[in-house]
């Protein structure tokens, strides 16, 4: 049986005028929720039609959801889902993190600012995981927290090319679609608020280490499942 060509039920986006942003975050939705599964062949005409949307900013989508490494292009064959990561591919991604995100955590540590501090802490302080209502809205919570609160912490090191390269792994997207359970999401948070402490303490020798144990443990966490 062929994987269907577009989502089961129609998403609604916003009834103002449809911008490709708006087609590319309900797509990498559907994507994150699993409702477009691994290896989905997809059809621009037929998650138009889902998502009452026009050809053209679907492609705009699915080419930026193929940069992000969600989606691939077949010659040919078109778009599809890609797989999920593998053990290895899993083991090199965090090898790459290992190397460098204690070290971020360690500036960042050493140049945080009062303001810097500030939003960091509001950064763990506004995740609710454990509250939310389902899993789907603590998958998104999650997901969009994971990859706002690494962002800033490799902004805060003082390195554009590490934050560039950090950004370019799209880490936030890859792992939480590998799977994600209430528990993992409260155990990675919880982690994120011993980072967060140390950095905002200025105690950079402490930041490294909760970073490096954060890490450690998410791949121990996600082996797993691969």
């Amino acid at each position: 049986m062929n994987p269907p060509d577009g989502p089961t039920g129609t998403r609604q986006l916003p009834r103002h005028p449809v911008l490709s942003d708006d087609v590319y975050e309900a797509v990498k939705a559907l994507i994150i929720d699993n409702e477009l599964g691994p290896n989905t062949k997809l059809s621009i005409d037929g998650l138009s039609r889902e998502l009452a949307v026009s050809p053209t900013p679907m492609r705009e989508a699915l080419s930026r959801l193929e940069a992000d490494g969600l989606v691939v292009k077949q010659p040919l064959r078109g778009y599809s889902t890609t797989p999920l990561l593998s053990h290895a591919e899993l083991t090199a991604l965090y090898e790459f993190r290992l190397r460098l995100e204690p070290w971020a955590a360690h500036r960042a540590a050493e140049l945080a600012t009062r303001d810097d501090r500030a939003r960091l802490r509001a950064e763990v302080a506004a995740v609710d995981v454990a509250g939310s209502q389902n899993v789907t809205d603590a998958l998104r919570a999650m997901t969009a927290h994971d990859a706002r609160l690494h962002d800033e912490i490799a902004r805060l090191s003082g390195n554009a090319v590490l934050r560039e390269a950090l950004a370019r792994t799209h880490v936030h997207l890859h792992v939480f679609r590998l799977h994600f359970e209430r528990g993992i999401g409260s155990q990675a948070l919880s982690e994120h608020r011993e980072i967060v402490r140390e950095i905002a303490a200025g105690r950079p020798d402490d930041a490294e280490e909760a970073m490096r144990r954060h890490l450690e443990r998410a791949l121990a966490r996600l082996e797993p499942m691969t």
